[in-house]
């Protein structure tokens, strides 16, 4: 589910709702994304969107929250990105967009995604406290979102059980790739020293070699933190059917391969 789902919900950071966000006074591709993503929580202070996003280094949330509220409110974002979003989606489905097997689809990802348990999951609660739109194509990003978000909150709760912090997280998914932690997208443009304390970090605690190639203890403890997170993910589905949820991942297929075609 993580792999259909992930390409249809991370549509919201291509270039359509970027391009949105931009129109209405965000200054760079960041702006967006914070006011976006955490509009649902409201106008919560940098701190806050710091601990539920977990994964930023320190000070990256507070150069864009809370400035971007003195552009948009939350309300304002919510609009901003889901149109966007949807949009997007629309354009890189073609057909598939139209189709009656996606009204369906959308209808089935929506009961597992307003389905799910809140408890500990701040993120998901704010988006479920939002309104299902009623448009098929915005309804199964929606869905998407509120599915990958519910996941997102127990990996988070799975990485802070076994110790690993945001940046961490980063660097040993880095090195599970063969890259080095400065290669990697998300963390490289931190700098050099500070990645490499977090390596040495890691190696302290038995995780990965003073080269940055993961030990057997490393290896294990990411097993169990996917499992973990597999886990934790799973009560959202539990309200479909084996052959309803046949049905959608049959149903996923297609439009999270068209999903996938975006930049």
């Amino acid at each position: 589910m993580f792999e259909l789902l992930e390409p249809i919900a991370t549509i919201t950071y291509s270039a359509v709702p970027n391009e949105a966000f931009l129109a209405v006074g965000m200054r760079n591709y960041w702006d967006g994304y914070f006011a976006g993503r955490a509009a649902p929580l409201g106008l919560a202070p940098a701190e806050v969107v710091h601990a539920v996003f977990y994964n930023f280094a320190d000070g990256e949330v507070a150069r864009h929250i809370p400035w971007v509220w003195g552009k948009i409110t939350p309300q304002e974002a919510i609009a901003v990105r889901e149109q966007g979003s949807a949009t997007a989606l629309r354009q890189t489905l073609g057909e598939l967009a139209d189709s009656p097997d996606l009204v369906r689809i959308a209808e089935l990802a929506t009961r597992a995604a307003t389905s799910a348990p809140t408890e500990g999951r701040a993120l998901y609660a704010g988006l479920r406290a939002l309104a299902v739109p009623a448009e098929p194509v915005a309804q199964l990003w929606h869905a998407a979102t509120l599915l990958r978000e519910h996941r997102g909150d127990g990996h988070n709760a799975a990485l802070l059980a076994h110790g690993i912090g945001g940046t961490e997280a980063h660097v040993l998914l880095a090195l599970s790739l063969g890259m080095k932690a400065e290669e990697f997208g998300r963390i490289h443009h931190l700098p050099k020293a500070h990645l490499a304390a977090v390596v040495t970090g890691l190696h302290a605690r038995g995780l990965v070699t003073p080269a940055g190639v993961f030990t057997d203890t490393g290896r294990a403890t990411k097993q169990r933190i996917e499992a973990l997170t597999d886990d934790l993910a799973a009560p959202a589905y539990t309200v479909l059917s084996a052959d309803e949820l046949d049905e959608l991942i049959a149903g996923l297929e297609p439009i999270a391969a068209a999903a996938q075609a975006v930049d």
